[in-house]
């Protein structure tokens, strides 16, 4: 288990939020049931991602958990967008904490501080002001009030871990998170949000939505997120320029996220398809040190 520091938490409240966030987001929130958690972007007009989330339902709205250095500007710019609308974005950051929980016991765990998770891939169970939502076949994050946070830790069990090895985790499951470095910078399929079910292809318009269709019937995605390890040693972080040996002398590609794993480091990054298919070397300066290609655990 390892308290999540990384993210900060959004509260859409109100009569028509379901509505407002089904408009403003890449994926349904219209047919989201209160127990299935829901994976979306926020893209700007030109169809790059302003921020990525997990869509949490409540009794009163919705969750969204997005990188803790984007909520603020995230806050005030999606609010801008309310109008009429009988809604109110918040940052409510301050007044949660979250919790990563994994192992062959995490759902068991969290059953014990209330939340009942169903089987089902991102399952998610609300109990009074504690939510919980099933990222992975053993994989959970739990969303408590501040001033219960000590308790919940307790309850939950297990040895307290470094937040790294939850990021390394979603690395390794191929989830990306937007960060105030990668902003505006990939449309969804770059960072292969549809292949985790982030982006509803049928849902209807949302800022960006021409730009991410014709991306993805048109063939025009020329980069995608890869799997790899690097030396420890070796400086990168999101937002770090990536070079390949075939497009010498340019940067071709991004880092988007970044965690320490045994033997070195494992990363998420934007690089081109091309380059992956014809075995060019992808690394983190013109030449420096080599990005091993990893497998996803699924298609991109």
């Amino acid at each position: 288990m390892a308290r999540l520091r990384r993210y900060g938490l959004l509260s859409v409240a109100g009569d028509d939020a379901r509505s407002f966030l089904h408009a403003q987001l890449t994926n349904d929130v219209d047919h989201l049931p209160p127990d299935q958690a829901r994976l979306a972007g926020w893209c700007s007009a030109k169809g790059r991602l302003l921020a990525s989330f997990i869509v949490l339902p409540r009794a009163e709205g919705f969750l969204l958990q997005l990188a803790a250095d984007l909520a603020p500007t995230v806050a005030k710019r999606l609010g801008m967008f309310v109008l009429r609308s009988k809604v109110k974005v918040s940052d409510v950051g301050q007044s949660y904490v979250q919790f990563g929980v994994w192992g062959a016991k995490a759902v068991t765990r969290v059953a014990e501080i209330g939340l009942q998770l169903g089987d089902a891939p991102m399952a998610s169970a609300i109990r009074d002001d504690l939510t919980a939502a099933r990222l992975g076949e053993d994989r959970v994050l739990v969303v408590a009030p501040a001033a219960e946070a000590e308790r919940i830790a307790s309850s939950l069990g297990g040895s307290s871990a470094a937040e790294d090895a939850w990021t390394l985790l979603e690395i390794r499951a191929g989830q990306a998170l937007i960060e105030q470095a990668t902003q505006d910078l990939f449309v969804p399929q770059m960072v292969n949000l549809e292949a985790v079910g982030g982006v509803d292809f049928k849902k209807g318009c949302y800022p960006g939505q021409e730009v991410v269709a014709r991306a993805q019937y048109r063939g025009q995605i020329k980069r995608r997120m890869v799997h790899g390890r690097l030396d420890a040693q070796a400086d990168a972080h999101p937002g770090t320029d990536l070079y390949s040996d075939d497009l010498a002398g340019q940067a071709s590609g991004t880092v988007v996220s970044v965690a320490a794993a045994t033997g070195g480091r494992e990363l998420l990054a934007v690089v081109p398809i091309a380059s992956v298919e014809n075995g060019a070397a992808i690394r983190i300066a013109p030449h420096g040190p080599a990005i091993e290609i990893l497998s996803l655990p699924y298609a991109s």
